[in-house]
C-alpha cells in the first residue's frame, strides 16, 4: 500500500473497488493492451471490454484488477479532456486524476499567450491547477523578466521559466511534483516537452529532436502518451505534441480569463454584445487602457467556439438555437418598415 500511495492511491478510493479485484494506475494504453503500475510493479493486462465504453481508459486512470484482465476503471476525480481532432464532437481523455497540468511554452521566440490562454482554459476546465512552464530559459536574455510578464498578462497562474541545459528552474519545478502527485506536460510540438521530461527524470529516456535553426524550435517526438515514476516520488505524465486543441466545454473559460468575465458580468445589459452598447465595462476598459484588445479576442473566440461545440454535441442546445433564430427571423419579418 506504501507503493500504491506514490502512485497517487488513497484511502479513500478503497470503497470504489469491487470485491476480489486490486488497484492499478494506467501508465500507457497501447492497441489491446493496457500498460498499469501495481503494487508489485509494471504489468501488462488486457482490458475487459466494458472499459471501452465512455472515453475508454487514458494514462493516469485507476483500474480494477482481477488477475490480467483490468475489468473497471474507478472514478476520475479530474481529467484533461479536448474534442477529439476532426468536425465530431466526441470526447478524448488525455490524461485522469491530476493534481497539476503543465502548460508548456519556449522561450526561443515570443510567447504565444492566445495558444497558451487556450490550453489554460482546458486545465482549469479539468479540475486540476494550472502552471505555466516557459522552456529554453537558456535561450532568452532575461528568462525571469520574461516569466514576470508572461505572469502579469495571464493573471491568476504561477509561471516558471527552466531550462534543460543549465537546469535553471528545475529544482523550482520538482518542488511542485512531490511524493504521490501527478503533473501532465502539455502544448504544441517543438517546445521541449521530451527535454523537460528527461530533465526532471535524470536520465535520457524519452526521446529528443533536433533544433531547427530558423526558430529555436525542436521537432515532435513522443508519440504517445506515458506516465513516468519522478526521483522524488511524483508522476509525470508526457503527451505528444497537440496540432489541434478543441475546447470539450465553456468550464475553464472564463476562470482562463477571469479579468474578461468579471468586466463582462459589470457591463449595463445582461446580454451586452461588448462592441458598441452604452454601460459596456468591457469596452471602457479597452478605451482605458487597462485590458488588452487582443485577450479579449482570444475570450471571444473560445466563447464562440465553446457554444458551437455545445450545439454539435448537445441536442437541446441545438433546438434553443434554432428557436432563437426562427423567432429572431419572424421578428424582422413582422416590422412595419422592412425593406421587401
Amino acid at each position: 500500500m506504501d507503493d500504491l500511495a506514490l502512485l497517487g492511491w488513497d484511502d479513500e478510493r478503497a470503497p470504489e473497488l469491487p470485491a476480489g479485484t486490486a488497484p492499478a494506475r494506467i501508465g500507457r494504453v497501447d492497441r489491446g493492451l493496457l500498460t498499469v503500475l501495481a503494487s508489485d510493479g509494471e504489468r501488462r493486462v488486457h482490458p475487459a471490454p466494458a472499459l471501452h465504453g465512455g472515453t475508454g481508459p487514458a494514462v493516469g486512470d485507476w483500474v480494477a484488477l482481477r488477475g490480467d484482465l483490468a475489468v473497471s476503471l474507478l472514478p476520475r476525480r479530474t481529467a484533461f479532456v479536448r474534442t477529439a481532432a476532426g468536425r465530431g464532437s466526441a470526447e478524448q481523455v488525455v490524461a485522469a486524476n491530476l493534481d497539476t497540468v503543465l502548460v508548456v511554452d519556449a522561450l526561443g521566440g515570443p510567447v504565444r499567450l492566445r495558444r497558451v490562454e487556450r490550453y489554460l482554459a482546458v486545465a482549469w476546465s479539468s479540475g486540476a491547477t494550472p502552471v505555466v512552464v516557459l522552456t529554453k530559459a537558456d535561450l532568452c536574455d532575461d528568462a525571469p523578466a520574461t516569466a514576470a510578464e508572461v505572469a502579469e498578462a495571464l493573471l491568476g497562474v504561477d509561471v516558471v521559466a527552466v531550462s534543460a541545459v543549465t537546469e535553471e528552474g528545475l529544482d523550482e519545478l520538482s518542488a511542485r511534483l512531490g511524493p504521490g502527485r501527478t503533473a501532465a506536460l502539455v502544448g504544441p510540438s517543438g517546445v521541449g516537452k521530451s527535454s523537460l521530461v528527461n530533465a526532471l527524470l535524470g536520465e535520457p529516456l524519452v526521446a529528443t529532436g533536433p533544433v531547427r535553426e530558423v526558430d529555436g524550435r525542436g521537432r515532435h517526438t513522443t508519440t504517445a502518451r506515458e506516465l513516468h515514476r519522478l526521483p522524488g516520488g511524483g508522476l509525470l505524465v508526457d503527451t505528444p505534441g497537440m496540432r489541434e486543441l478543441a475546447l470539450a466545454d465553456d468550464e475553464g473559460i472564463d476562470v482562463a480569463y477571469a479579468d474578461v468575465a468579471d468586466l463582462a458580468a459589470a457591463c449595463r445589459f445582461r446580454d451586452c454584445g461588448h462592441r458598441t452598447e452604452p454601460g459596456c465595462a468591457v469596452t471602457a476598459a479597452i478605451a482605458a487602457g487597462t485590458l488588452d484588445l487582443g485577450r479579449l479576442a482570444g475570450w471571444r473566440k473560445l466563447q464562440a467556439e465553446a457554444h458551437r461545440q455545445a450545439l454539435r454535441s448537445d441536442a437541446r442546445a441545438r433546438a434553443a438555437e434554432h428557436a432563437r433564430v426562427r423567432a429572431l427571423h419572424k421578428a424582422m419579418r413582422s416590422q412595419p418598415n422592412r425593406m421587401r
